[in-house]
């Protein structure tokens, strides 16, 4: 299959550049076609201007842009990896989905219905987080997350998500905690057979909800 890999992080020491390879190299040995986008590594402008509004209603984007949707279209599967800062994405991704997601590429409306326009595709969200999962769910932090990305970007888009993994208290994760973490990452992206993934789906494990 065809994966494409968004990623936002800007050290090559973090945990999150340790999920992007962990990705890579799982499907790679499953013999997948795999393009990773760096944001920070390409330098990724994010910031929405006034020309991208102005093309954006015209049905007209940037070249920089029209590279990054023809990846998109590419792609049959797309994993976004990132951390949440400030109860939410960097603000590298953050731009990317403002300038990249366009109207009339992402969805559109019809008579003012609203239209995802990436169906067909899978996703899998990998973040994580320095709270931890009970002091999310306290607060409903766990809840907003889900409702902001996964409801409010992806499945907006069309996208079925397949998994979206929070890793949590990850400034303080013991090298046994992330050999788990990674172990089930390999996981979601190896097995295929549906009876097994609703088992997995059902073990109430924390790396995942």
């Amino acid at each position: 299959m065809k994966h494409l890999i968004i990623y936002a992080h800007p050290n090559a020491a973090s945990l999150n550049n340790l999920f992007k390879q962990t990705v890579e190299e799982t499907l790679l040995q499953q013999n997948h076609e795999v393009v990773v986008r760096d944001l920070y590594q390409l330098n990724f402008d994010p910031v929405l201007s006034l020309e991208d509004i102005a093309g954006q209603h015209s049905g007209k984007v940037s070249k920089e842009i029209e590279k990054e949707q023809e990846y998109i279209t590419w792609a049959e599967v797309i994993t976004f990896i990132y951390p949440i800062w400030w109860t939410g994405m960097p603000g590298i991704m953050k731009g990317y989905i403002d300038r990249v997601f366009s109207y009339g590429f992402a969805y559109r409306y019809d008579l003012g219905v609203q239209k995802g326009l990436l169906t067909g595709k899978s996703a899998y969200i990998i973040n994580s987080h320095g709270k931890s999962k009970t002091e999310y769910q306290e607060i409903g932090m766990d809840n907003a997350l889900r409702l902001t990305s996964d409801k409010g970007i992806y499945t907006y888009c069309g996208f079925d998500i397949k998994q979206h993994f929070f890793f949590d208290r990850a400034d303080r994760a013991t090298t046994e905690t992330v050999e788990t973490w990674k172990a089930a990452i390999i996981d979601a992206y190896t097995i295929n057979e549906p009876a097994e993934q609703e088992r997995l789906s059902k073990k109430g494990s924390f790396l995942s909800y």
